[in-house]
C-alpha cells in the first residue's frame, strides 16, 4: 500500500514563510506525478502546484507563481511545498496527493495539513 502524510502546516503572519513536508511510504516507484492541493472554509478543492516524480516537468496556479516553490527529496521519499509571502487568501487545508501508474488521476491522499494566515 501507498501513504501519504503531510507535516508543517502552523500559523503565520501574512509575509511569512511556511514549508511543508509530505512523507511517503509504499510503492513510491510507481508515482508518476505529485501535487499540492488546498481547500479553504466554503470552497472547492484547487490545485496548487504539481511535478511529474522524475522531476521533468512542474506547474504552478497563477496565484502562487513566484511565491511557492514545489520540490521532492530523492533520498528521502519526501515531497515539499516552500511557501513564501504568504497572504490571508493563502489560509485553507492544504493536501498532498500523487497519481499512480496505471490509474486514473489523482488516486492517493494525505489527510491534509491546516495553514492560516494572519494579518
Amino acid at each position: 500500500q501507498v501513504q501519504l502524510v503531510e507535516s508543517g502546516g502552523g500559523l503565520v503572519q501574512a509575509g511569512g514563510s511556511l514549508r511543508l513536508s509530505c512523507a511517503a511510504s509504499g510503492r513510491t516507484d510507481t508515482f508518476y506525478v505529485v501535487g499540492w492541493f488546498r481547500q479553504a472554509p466554503g470552497k472547492e478543492r484547487d490545485s496548487v502546484a504539481a511535478m511529474t516524480w522524475s522531476g521533468g516537468s512542474i506547474s504552478y496556479a497563477d496565484s502562487v507563481k513566484g511565491r511557492f516553490t514545489i520540490s521532492r527529496d530523492n533520498a528521502k521519499v519526501t515531497i515539499y511545498l516552500q511557501m513564501n509571502s504568504l497572504e490571508p487568501d493563502d489560509t485553507a487545508v492544504y493536501y498532498c496527493a500523487a497519481g499512480v501508474i496505471g490509474r486514473h488521476g489523482y488516486s492517493v491522499w494525505g489527510p491534509g495539513t491546516q495553514v492560516t494566515v494572519s494579518s
